[in-house]
């Protein structure tokens, strides 16, 4: 592909949904076209996630220095193997809950502007794993940050905004964190390009002050990536909007908290792999634990689901504590999984929700009767989650699994078994509850009035995202071989960063 299709496609991931929320306003109170241009601008990042992952895997890493300003000046835009993948997953999980959005999402949320946020969300997304520099990955973050704000906020209900300020509270913490951490590395590096900073760290940094700015990062990307001990505001707020936005949440913005920390503690902290990444490894064995008792404590839908991103969360971090290219490819391997699995079940509690009126399980029941597709497709990513062969939760914690087990990690090989045990105990909690048992007779906990039939329409549209993403889930755990392919090469491009340093710098 020549240069300048190269540089476009490159743009292309942050562009289309910038154009899709301004075409968004100028047809504010035009729902039909709001939404038409909703799911033409995720179809197109879509395409474009698509040609850019096979332009990265066939022709290598690509760069752009946006404005023709040489890098390390200029804003720099790249793509890896890793960040390809993390856009092209983004782009699906856009364009599946973008049309289940249609029939969750009401008239009034839709009139306060959820579908520009919608896609400055997403922009912010793709600009995060696309961000050549530090401080525009800060910038993104700070897209993001507003966006889901407001989208967590949209419609002013008393949960919503009780969990919209302990969501903002702690992610504007983070924020200053992480912007401190980048103006003292651009004190004692002089530079913001992360190729660069990563050719002049050895150099003109010592071991002492990497370690502390190492530690500021860990702190910042922590508790975007929601891992122990700063993951509370997650559950006290994903189970409060409507489930459209909860699913986009749970399927994305935590992921790129962890991208963040992937691609810094292998990029530029890497001068004391024995102490950085060990005390990630120690913090992913306390994510996991600390996320699946929260997960089987509870007896609510969404806020077991909640805690379960925790969980998994320990799981994608622990192959960065390994450092290894075995158990890098494991976490690119468990991202693929758990960023499809867990926005499908976030859409499953969906529909429950709207068939049932409750997202307690106390209430709930005898669903798999009247409706055994969707219990269905309930167990196929619930499953999955908990690491049921063969599907592709199985080979992502197996990859996992048998890293920590080669590298004598025994305590925290433990830990992911006892988790992925726990794990399954919740989600066959949630079976039991909605699906298998008999309804209760008892209105005690209240909810809106029962649909046991939905028109057609909206079957359609609840239930092909639903489908979509199963698929998925069935064809990861059954074709695995090329997915972790794809995923090791991921990983030794991450373990031997020179390549993306040239990509960017050149031969300088």
């Amino acid at each position: 592909m020549a240069a300048t299709g190269v540089h476009v496609l490159l743009l292309c991931p942050v562009l289309i949904p910038l154009l899709g929320a301004i075409f968004s306003i100028f047809g504010w109170n035009r729902r039909r076209y709001q939404r038409t241009v909703l799911v033409v601008g995720m179809a197109l990042l879509l395409a474009a996630a698509v040609a850019l992952l096979r332009v990265v895997s066939a022709e290598g890493i690509q760069s752009v220095q946006v404005g023709n300003w040489p890098a390390p000046f200029g804003i720099t835009f790249v793509a890896d193997l890793f960040s390809a993948i993390m856009v092209l997953l983004g782009a699906m999980m856009g364009l599946a809950v973008a049309v289940y959005s249609f029939i969750s999402i009401d008239v009034r949320r839709e009139s306060f502007g959820y579908y520009p946020l919608f896609n400055t969300l997403m922009m912010g997304v793709s600009g995060a794993f696309l961000t050549g520099d530090l401080f525009n990955m800060y910038v993104w973050f700070e897209v993001m940050l507003i966006s889901s704000f407001v989208l967590l906020a949209l419609g002013g209900e008393r949960a919503q905004l009780e969990g919209s300020i302990k969501y903002v509270t702690l992610n504007l913490l983070s924020s200053a964190v992480f912007l401190a951490g980048v103006g003292i590395l651009y004190s004692v590096v002089g530079s913001l390009n992360m190729a660069d900073i990563a050719r002049l760290m050895s150099a003109r940094v010592t071991e002492g002050i990497a370690l502390t700015i190492a530690m500021m990062f860990l702190i910042a990307f922590g508790i975007k990536a929601a891992i122990f001990p700063m993951f509370f505001w997650l559950p006290a707020s994903y189970h409060t909007p409507p489930v459209a936005v909860s699913a986009i949440f749970a399927g994305l913005l935590t992921k790129v908290g962890v991208y963040s920390l992937i691609r810094v503690f292998t990029l530029i902290f890497v001068q004391n792999p024995g102490y950085t990444h060990g005390a990630i490894a120690i913090l992913a064995g306390f994510t996991m634990i600390c996320g699946v008792l929260g997960a089987a404590a509870q007896m609510e839908f969404r806020r077991v689901l909640s805690f379960h991103i925790i969980s998994q969360i320990g799981y994608m971090i622990l192959g960065l504590g390994f450092f290894t290219p075995l158990a890098l490819a494991g976490s690119v391997f468990y991202l693929i999984h758990h960023i499809i699995v867990k926005t499908n079940l976030f859409l499953v509690s969906g529909v429950v929700h709207r068939l049932q009126g409750t997202y307690q399980l106390k209430p709930l029941g005898g669903l798999y009767k009247r409706h055994p597709l969707l219990g269905l497709l309930f167990l196929i990513p619930a499953m999955s989650l908990a690491g049921v062969p063969p599907l592709s939760g199985f080979w992502a914690k197996f990859i996992l699994i048998r890293e920590g087990l080669e590298l004598r990690h025994y305590l925290l090989v433990a830990a992911a078994l006892v988790t992925s045990i726990l794990t399954l105990y919740s989600m066959s909690k949630i079976w039991v509850e909605v699906f298998w048992k008999d309804k209760p007779e008892s209105r005690v906990f209240g909810g809106a009035p029962i649909a046991h039939r939905l028109p057609r329409i909206v079957w359609v549209l609840y239930l092909a995202p639903i489908v979509a993403l199963a698929l998925c889930t069935v064809i990861i755990g059954l074709a695995a071989e090329p997915v972790f392919a794809l995923s090791l090469r991921a990983a030794e491009q991450l373990m031997d960063p020179q390549a993306y340093i040239e990509a960017i710098l050149g031969g300088g």
